[in-house]
């Protein structure tokens, strides 16, 4: 079980490193990263929130879900449910293809949950990402979320860039040199980081 650094180790560590952040830190109180292991209900809600809104996702998500029982979707309920009814949830078809590949793919073997505690970010994000339909910001939400990883930095998720943007007064949303030079700073707790980003935006406490 991973467990999460407490805030006086997180403190010790922006204070060093990164003031401002650090100021962020102090602003919104305790890291709470909720951590969901239900591998396979975490990706299918990272499929459904791609490029689109927090609120959307979740009405969505919150459709599909209904359509299984007890909420919950499974790889042998997703491969076996008629497409027409996941997209009267409100999903592309595209998205249904990505989430009837997924099941596909737990089903199959070609993703075994119980080697991710023991393989490190880039091999996970490689198994992942080999599943058509998951990119690297799906493989990421899945590390900080359903793993835990506290060194994850999602690079191209918007909501950490306005929160970025935000944070640190900028003129506009950083550069990928930036990004890279935050990370470099904040290692090895860019999902902290990352966190307290999000929740400058928004105080709900972000999970999937």
């Amino acid at each position: 079980m991973i467990k999460l650094p407490s805030k006086k180790t997180i403190l010790m560590h922006f204070d060093e490193r990164d003031p401002v952040m650090a100021a962020v830190i102090r602003e919104k109180g305790a890291f709470k990263l909720s951590r969901n292991r239900n591998y396979f209900l975490v990706l299918c809600k990272a499929i459904i929130g791609q490029q689109i809104s927090i609120k959307a996702a979740e009405s969505i998500t919150q459709r599909v879900q209904s359509l299984f029982e007890n909420k919950l979707p499974t790889p042998e309920k997703m491969v076996a449910i008629p497409s027409k009814l996941l997209r009267q949830s409100g999903l592309s078809g595209q998205k249904v293809k990505y989430l009837k590949d997924l099941a596909a793919s737990f089903l199959d073997g070609s993703i075994r949950t119980q080697r991710f505690p023991y393989q490190n970010n880039e091999e996970v994000i490689e198994t992942l990402t080999a599943v058509y339909g998951i990119g690297i910001w799906t493989a990421e939400m899945f590390l900080i979320f359903s793993l835990g990883r506290i060194n994850v930095l999602p690079m191209g998720d918007l909501g950490l860039k306005a929160g970025i943007k935000k944070i640190y007064n900028m003129r506009c949303l950083p550069s990928s040199k930036k990004m890279r030079a935050l990370r470099k700073k904040w290692h090895p707790m860019e999902t902290v980081a990352t966190w307290y980003a999000w929740r400058i935006q928004d105080d709900e406490i972000i999970a999937y």
